[in-house]
């Protein structure tokens, strides 16, 4: 390869172009991109860092015993083989588990049994989709999979809006939120904030960062902006920003408070909630405290949040007063009764009855990821199709854990009572879940229950450490692919950037040779090598473009470097649509309209309305008496996820390699705890270290400690099983958010904190067990 030559590539958080330089990737950001992420300063640190896994790896115990639930996963020792070994292993596995190349249709299906792991972010292109790849693979030997549904991102809010106002990701990429706020909003009120570090990703790549631009167009027409958080940084320091620090997931019950001035002053527009809703008396009764005694006052809001009646009556006046949109942010829902936190706000702005408003409204998720917001595309985007999946069993995706450890238990999602499937085989490409996951000393011993673990990846994670048969994966920059996000502005040839490490190969050369050694390579390959699918996914696209006049290279030509400008979408989106006529565009809901009572939240056994609920973990909570702080695990500002945590971006945030956590000076000072010392956090769950930062942004009985850091569990004398490395899933909860939604719920926690007064253990090194380094 020419290491003089810029080439282009893409990402999750940005597109750039890079050459080899003396060994080491040279990157330069999009000259489009007004605001490049500093997290493009992480790749470099991927191509040969003492973390990649060179060869295939098979775990002692599975090569010495064989297959069978196995409590030494996670602190086993792991054996190189050759890939003609590990493949003529792997496929030998598959078969005994029941994989062939014709599975008749009147039997049930081997896939009943295989959880089809995966949560999607190993890569920007479009091909080389890990989740997908595996996907399409089981469904070929197998005839499906247990598959998952929703994300940890999003489930909560995503099942309660898919009830009461429609498909939350459609909705999220069906309206342009960010040039209205721009150029019509009057004032936004932001639950969870507004912070821009999570603006700097999207999935399939976020090629040009707008958050910043757009808030500071707005602040110099006079848009008012209020960030509801207890972390004063979650909101970008511009001019008219008001700051209220309510109580960790309380925001619900501040909103009630302000629907209750809103009612109380004769400002709720009921005409809206005519024509547009369906529910609203229920909901009133509740309001009003006619169905259960208890008005929701902002005094009564005051005595929950901890905000003052006073500030909670002139922010919904201010509200009312204004071309107001109300948003929330993800964050708010990955919590115990994150369903109504998010129908509160959509409650909450029907009441105000600007729906129909350019820059008014409800939105849910602006700040949460960076291309929520921006224009819809006009044309659609190349994808993997994934085969049929005659399984149909699925589990929400948080429920993991139980999932392998309670075969055969019901649950309920969405009304419905569902059991678990008994699993023997998990296989995983290209995701971390002891990233993702919560409670990660019961997800330790999930991964001991099935018979075998695969996994693809590039790095040695902790889910690796708990895998039996590892199969080295390349990443982005060690093979051609094409860059496309929904609702990103351009489509890019992503251009190979340097060989494999060691002897990675690529997802599918992986599994169409798996295939092809069980009598399926025709069904999953369909007779394509990657350059055939590269080009079969991009003739829809460039179909599209060539029908409405625009540019459209022939596949050739647009590999060689290309960047396509994708149109946008020119009519009005759903909520346009509806907001114009509600009987002739209804939203996907049982009534057609927005639903603020629903018959199948009701039927789930919660309140049919959005309520305030008392979750288990918050500062009022008996539990706190015990645990008294307030733990937020939100989003990092230095990686996406757990992903380059080794990158150059995300080691310079942390102490000594390990994550610091932030909590608030005043605590910090009666705690006897200075900025650097070592901490830790704890509850029955587990423990976990971390660098101490106090700080003003944090609000008191609050601590700070993002996600991402590799597990690295030690049994440490006096405080049991700990997280030397930072990782906040040491402590967190897996409880699901409801028995309606099953969501992740680790957004909070509640947690003991006290100063390490004892020699700090160091933190574990990303490294492989074989390093060439």
């Amino acid at each position: 390869m020419n290491d003089t030559a810029y080439r282009q590539h893409s990402s999750h958080w940005g597109a750039f172009s890079a050459r080899m330089d003396g060994g080491r990737l040279d990157i330069r950001p999009f000259e489009a991109d007004p605001d490049p992420s500093p997290l493009l300063a992480n790749i470099p640190a991927s191509l040969d860092h003492p973390a990649r896994i060179r060869k295939p790896l098979i775990r002692r115990g599975w090569l010495e015993d064989g297959p069978g639930p196995d409590q030494r996963r996670g602190s086993d020792g792991f054996v190189e083989v050759e890939w003609e070994e590990a493949l003529q292993r792997t496929a030998q596995e598959l078969r005994r588990l029941g994989a062939a190349p014709a599975l008749p249709e009147d039997r049930p299906l081997p896939g009943a049994s295989v959880f089809g792991g995966s949560y999607g972010w190993s890569s920007a292109g479009r091909f080389h989709h890990a989740q997908s790849q595996v996907h399409r693979f089981l469904n070929s030997v197998f005839g499906g999979y247990v598959a998952s549904v929703d994300t940890y991102s999003s489930g909560a809010g995503s099942v309660i809006l898919s009830l009461v106002l429609g498909n939350a990701i459609r909705l999220n990429r069906d309206h342009p939120y960010l040039r209205e706020l721009a150029e019509e909003t009057e004032l936004l009120i932001s639950f969870g904030g507004l912070p821009l570090r999570n603006l700097a990703v999207s999935a399939g790549g976020n090629s040009r960062h707008l958050g910043k631009s757009v808030l500071q167009r707005a602040a110099a027409r006079g848009c008012g902006f209020v960030s509801v958080s207890p972390i004063a940084d979650d909101f970008s320091d511009l001019p008219g920003v008001t700051r209220i620090a309510p109580r960790p997931a309380t925001d619900t019950a501040l909103m009630l408070g302000m629907a209750y001035r809103l009612h109380q002053t004769g400002r709720v527009d009921r005409a809206y909630l005519e024509r547009y809703t369906t529910g609203y008396p229920a909901f009133e009764a509740y309001l009003t405290g006619s169905s259960d005694g208890v008005a929701k006052t902002p005094e009564w809001a005051e005595a929950i949040c901890g905000v003052t009646a006073s500030e909670i009556a002139a922010l919904a006046d201010r509200a009312a007063k204004s071309r107001t949109l109300i948003n929330v942010t993800y964050s708010l829902q990955r919590a115990e009764n994150g369903e109504q936190p998010v129908w509160m706000a959509l409650t909450l702005a029907c009441l105000l009855g600007q729906g129909g408003l350019p820059g008014a409204g409800f939105c849910y998720g602006l700040g949460s990821i960076g291309n929520i917001g921006k224009e819809a595309l006009a044309v659609p985007l190349p994808t993997m199709p994934q085969g049929h999946n005659r399984v149909g069993d699925f589990i929400p995706v948080a429920r993991i854990s139980e999932l392998l450890m309670k075969p055969g238990a019901a649950y309920t999602y969405k009304g419905e009572t569902r059991r678990y499937a008994d699993i023997r085989l998990v296989y995983w490409a290209g995701g971390n879940p002891f990233h993702h996951h919560q409670d990660l000393t019961r997800l330790k011993e999930a991964f001991s229950r099935p018979e075998t673990i695969i996994l693809h990846d590039s790095v040695f994670t902790a889910s690796a450490r708990h895998a039996d048969i590892i199969l080295p994966a390349t990443i982005t920059a060690e093979r051609n692919d094409i860059g496309a996000g929904g609702n990103d502005p351009y489509l890019f040839a992503m251009e190979k950037l340097a060989e494999p490490f060691g002897e990675a190969r690529d997802d599918y050369a992986i599994f169409a040779n798996l295939a092809d050694r069980l009598g399926c390579r025709e069904i999953f390959t369909e007779g394509r090598d990657a350059q055939g699918w590269l080009e079969e996914m991009y003739e829809p696209t460039r179909a599209a473009l060539e029908k409405r006049g625009c540019n459209a290279p022939s596949f050739e030509d647009f590999m060689q470097g290309a960047r396509i400008d994708l149109p946008v979408r020119d009519t009005p989106g759903m909520m346009a649509r509806f907001h114009e006529d509600p009987s002739g565009a209804p939203l996907e809901t049982p009534s057609g309209r927005i639903e603020l009572f629903s018959e199948i939240v009701a039927g789930a056994g919660l309140p049919g309305h959005a309520a305030w609920l008392a979750p288990a973990e918050w500062l009022c909570a008996p539990m706190a008496e015990r645990h008294p702080f307030q733990l937020v695990s939100n989003q990092p500002a230095t990686r996406l996820h757990s992903q380059l945590d080794f990158g150059a971006t995300s080691m310079a945030a942390k102490e000594k390699g390990r994550e610091v956590a932030r909590l608030n000076r005043e605590d910090a000072a009666r705690l006897g705890i200075g900025d650097g010392d070592v901490i830790r956090l704890h509850n029955e769950r587990g423990s976990v270290l971390a660098s101490a930062r106090p700080s003003d942004a944090i609000m008191q009985g609050v601590v700070q400690l993002s996600t991402g850091a590799w597990y690295a569990p030690e049994d440490l004398p006096g405080a049991g099983l700990t997280c030397v490395n930072g990782n906040p899933n040491a402590v967190t909860s897996d409880a699901g958010a409801s028995v309606l939604s099953q969501g992740c719920a680790g957004q909070l926690c509640l947690v003991s904190l006290e100063k390490w007064d004892r020699p700090a253990p160091m933190a574990w090194p990303h490294k492989a067990p074989f390093s060439a380094v």
